[in-house]
């Protein structure tokens, strides 16, 4: 009787359980179809977001000009596809992601991940606020950043570079640091980004740093869905596990991440001709300059003057990303806690000049 009375009990207790789940992801279902506005038509559909400025505007006419999208509104083009400027009116402007179309069983699974990538809301990551689907391509459409990329800044042409001060890298460096920490740690499940690099990290009205393309690198694995590729990532900032595994991993973000930071601190990139000359590549310039403590010797000459404490405090965290082996480095909650705490002695007020004497790689 005993026996039979814990069965019967343990039988409720896994339905209860069983019923309740089934009314959780219902609700949580129902959520996300209530804060979404969807509009069908012969050749696709475009979702928007209710939380998104696009819903404060005429949906027909976002969808018009959408389908409308040409060469002439082409900003920049990566990886993963080409990226438009979809401009509504004079203040209102999107970037527009356009990506090859998979299988129809594939883009339901798509469609999933862009759900999921929606509910992703920090301020060092760029919101996605819909997306458009037609017979032979997606389109993703983020918040445009008015200041580009951290790429086009730092390397691009002329009129696309700026000059970046001391503080304003800084800002960049832990801006983006938080962004990547948020996907690693706090997003649920976790993501993996797979191509942290310069021109993923995105600048906003304030240069303040917001990381883009986060999820794509998944989206786009061979096995589901749209672009084959043999490698996720860009190469000069792979981690060097990822040649013998092909494993993606939090730690080789890590290790791109450390990539960035040096580009922050020499102006170069790890694709420079001098470094392919030369046959070597930044991380082994750099790290020879650190180990005889010479970093000055390999600062962006355009930095001027700035507080070489700080400085030296970042080259050593990239450092540490840049170990070889992914055990000992830093995981990016703890990258963030070290940037932080790179300027937290703010009566530090020594400089030293950030010259460089042209030490060619």
């Amino acid at each position: 009787m005993r026996k039979f009375l814990v069965i019967a009990l343990s039988t409720t207790i896994c339905f209860i359980a069983f019923v309740i789940s089934k009314i959780l992801i219902s609700v949580l279902l129902y959520k996300r179809w209530k804060r979404k506005h969807i509009i069908y038509e012969n050749e696709g559909k475009m979702v928007i977001f209710r939380s998104s400025l696009l819903q404060s505007l005429k949906s027909d006419a976002v969808l018009q000009k959408t389908r409308k999208l040409s060469n002439k509104d082409i900003i920049g083009s990566g990886g993963y596809g080409v990226v438009y400027e979809l401009r509504l009116n004079e203040s209102v402007a999107f970037a527009v992601k356009r990506l090859n179309r998979g299988s129809e069983e594939r883009d339901n699974g798509f469609e999933r991940e862009l759900e999921a990538m929606a509910d992703i809301k920090h301020r060092n990551i760029v919101t996605l606020h819909g997306y458009y689907i037609a017979p032979h391509y997606n389109l993703l459409i983020f918040e445009l950043m008015p200041n580009g990329s951290l790429d086009s800044i730092l390397h691009g042409r002329s009129k696309e570079k700026k000059h970046l001060d001391w503080p304003t890298r800084y800002r960049v460096a832990v801006g983006a640091a938080r962004g990547i920490s948020y996907l690693h740690h706090d997003c649920i499940p976790h993501i993996i980004h797979r191509d942290i690099k310069s021109s993923n990290i995105l600048l906003d009205q304030n240069m303040g740093a917001r990381v883009s393309d986060f999820g794509l690198a998944t989206l786009m694995e061979p096995n589901k869905t749209h672009v084959s590729t043999m490698v996720a990532g860009t190469f000069g900032y792979l981690a060097p596990e990822y040649f013998d595994t092909g494993r993606a991993t939090v730690k080789g973000d890590v290790y791109s991440f450390g990539v960035v930071l040096l580009e922050l601190l020499t102006g170069k990139k790890p694709s420079d001709e001098a470094f392919v000359e030369e046959g070597t590549k930044l991380v082994t310039w750099v790290k020879a300059v650190v180990q005889e403590k010479k970093e000055e010797l390999v600062l962006d000459s355009s930095l001027g003057s700035c507080p070489m404490q700080e400085v030296n405090k970042v080259f050593n965290i990239a450092m540490k990303c840049l170990e070889p082996d992914p055990l000992n480095r830093p995981n990016m909650a703890e990258v963030v806690n070290l940037l932080e705490q790179a300027v937290s002695c703010k009566h530090v007020t020594t400089t030293l000049p950030c010259t460089i004497n042209d030490m060619s790689p």
